[in-house]
């Protein structure tokens, strides 16, 4: 039996533990894992808060960080549903806070991924103490997620105490390449120097090449790791090259490294598959009553009191919809980033077109999300001024879910897509989608056969596709029943199963049988 540890920021198999996609592989792959017999161990931050639900004391932890003694308690907690051996830890330490995105994440505009560094540093260090402990037995394979966890690369490399850990097999899995987590080697209390006193640092190999006096915590893991993983074939082809910004999204500075990291045989590219068993599902034709259902509580909660005026306006909105819903809905669930949504923040007029088409066929255009203020801020305005534009600012399961079983369009017209789930999510539910040719939609999507594309070879051309291609959806809805049904027919069809993308895991990043 192998032994694997998966260590992330996100795991979507325990409650309130997700932002994004990253959650998604995080509870899918160790379920297929544990089908094959193998053992898995799944380990995130407790963010002051997942410890509380019934978690279990398993250890304490005791460490050296910024040159004083660190104690950590490891929790093991429930999951959602239970699988054979697969076990679920948090990290709870007074220090690793709960973050304003998703109850995760800190945002932190003035100085990027000050606060994160310091509870990842402090997390990552507690879980390669754990490791040396024995608390997960022998270990086979770790597999780290994203730059959160890629300090555990550093630890083996370099710290003289946590040298237990180059007897294991890491493997790195690149969900976003654009969230880099770069910090200042020293003179800063969130920095390499401040909370690592006594470990020799390695500038050249550590740093990041734009900013040379920080350390750059992605490219720590791509060049580290055993094996490096991008989450579709696509996208690894795409972060080979540098990026051009808005036209093509690459390698974000760090090419030269995935280039390396690809000639020595080091960097795959897999897609994430989808789930399609156990799936949580809305029942239908509850939409509206599910998003009025959650926006009565936000209202109460005080941390959305700033939005109270608006979370109210979108209830006086939607209300009507009970009993004369739209005859078409277009759809949308993203967290508000530049990734997802950067060409209707530079260019509204486009959304405004959109929404325009779409009220020629009493249709609607649900968007669900929050994240960067000026994201939400430019779609609450959007809101007020658009009838048809229906903006959840919060995050609601039961909306969600509603959400991808009542759309008749998935809408995804992200600036660029490691892989997706969204579209996935959508396709299982017989819903064509419209994409950016991009990354992994490219990987999941087919022009015509299962949904449709728009691209182009210059900004202003995408935004122009992106407006046109919407407006020939509609016309097939409109004009062409048949074809439309076929559409939907051909997504549903289609299965990106984890079992298949579990067994290229085996074959090419965990080298084994």
């Amino acid at each position: 039996m192998n032994n694997f540890l998966f260590v992330a920021a996100e795991n979507d198999a325990i409650p309130d533990c997700k932002a994004g996609g990253m959650g998604d592989v995080v509870r899918d792959v160790p379920r297929q894992i544990s089908e094959r017999g193998d053992k898995v161990h799944v380990i995130v931050p407790a963010y002051s808060r997942l410890h509380r639900n019934g978690g279990t004391l398993k250890t304490r932890l005791s460490f050296q960080l910024r040159g004083t003694s660190y104690s950590a308690e490891l929790y093991e907690v429930i999951p959602k549903k239970e699988f054979r051996n697969i076990h679920h830890y948090v990290i709870h330490h007074s220090e690793i806070e709960a973050g304003d995105i998703a109850h995760i994440y800190h945002n932190d505009p003035k100085e990027p991924f000050y606060t994160d560094a310091i509870k990842y540093i402090i997390f990552c260090t507690a879980v390669a103490e754990a490791i040396k402990k024995g608390a997960f037995g022998i270990l086979h394979i770790v597999h780290l997620h994203d730059w959160h966890s890629s300090l555990l690369l550093f630890l083996k490399t370099y710290h003289p105490a946590y040298k237990v850990l180059r007897d294991i097999r890491f493997v790195y899995s690149i969900h976003n390449l654009a969230i880099q987590g770069i910090r200042p080697f020293e003179d800063n209390y969130s920095s390499l120097k401040n909370w690592f006193p006594d470990v020799p640092l390695d500038y050249k190999g550590l740093m990041d090449y734009r900013y040379r006096d920080c350390i750059n915590l992605m490219a720590v893991g791509i060049r580290l790791a055993d094996a490096v993983h991008t989450v579709s074939p696509s996208y690894k082809e795409d972060v080979l090259l540098p990026s051009a910004p808005p036209e093509f999204i690459g390698g974000e500075g760090l090419e030269s490294d995935l280039q390396e990291a690809d000639s020595e045989g080091r960097l795959f590219g897999i897609l994430n598959g989808c789930n399609y068993r156990n799936i949580r599902t809305a029942k239908k034709g509850s939409l509206y009553s599910n998003i009025l259902t959650a926006i009565f509580p936000w209202l109460q909660e005080e941390s959305k009191k700033y939005k109270a005026d608006f979370l109210a306006h979108t209830g006086e909105k939607v209300l009507p919809l009970l009993d004369n819903p739209p005859s078409f809905v277009c759809a949308s669930v993203a967290r508000l980033t530049e990734q997802k949504f950067y060409f209707f923040k530079r260019s509204p007029s486009a959304l405004v077109a959109i929404l325009e088409q779409l009220a020629e066929v009493n249709g609607v255009f649900v968007l669900l999300g929050t994240g960067a203020p000026d994201y939400e801020e430019l779609f609450r305005d959007m809101s007020r001024t658009y009838g048809n534009f229906i903006f959840i600012n919060g995050q609601s399961e039961d909306v969600i879910d509603s959400i991808y079983l009542e759309s008749d369009l998935y809408f995804m017209p992200s600036l660029f897509e490691p892989c997706g789930i969204s579209q996935m999510l959508a396709m299982r539910n017989g819903h064509p989608c419209l994409v950016h040719r991009t990354g992994g939609l490219k990987d999941t999507v087919e022009h015509l056969k299962t949904g449709f594309h728009f691209d182009g070879d210059t900004y202003e051309e995408k935004i122009k596709n992106m407006v046109t291609v919407f407006g020939e959806v509609l016309a097939v809805f409109e004009k062409d029943k048949t074809l439309w049904r076929t559409l939907g027919s051909n997504a549903k069809k289609v299965r990106f199963t984890w079992k298949k993308s579990v067994d290229a895991y085996y074959k090419e990043l965990y080298a084994l049988k």
